[in-house]
């Protein structure tokens, strides 16, 4: 079933593309710098990969479904 008030298909992969980005700087963060030693690093990883991460499987979700307008 087509949402007519959803985003589109085009932001939908927009969304997509970005979350990747994200999570590509994410994960070269972790690479560059290494494992945080503090709470502080380990809750920004994972709030970052977290926001990330949901976005991309919300927008692959929606683009797998068709559930765009």
């Amino acid at each position: 079933m087509k949402n007519k008030h959803g985003p589109t298909r085009s932001d939908l992969r927009f969304r997509l593309g970005f979350s990747l980005i994200g999570l590509a700087m994410v994960g070269a963060a972790l690479v560059y710098r290494g494992l945080p030693q503090g709470p502080g690093g380990w809750e920004a990883i994972g709030l970052g990969t977290l926001f990330f991460g949901g976005t991309f499987a919300w927008s692959l979700w929606k683009l797998i479904k068709g559930d765009h307008s």
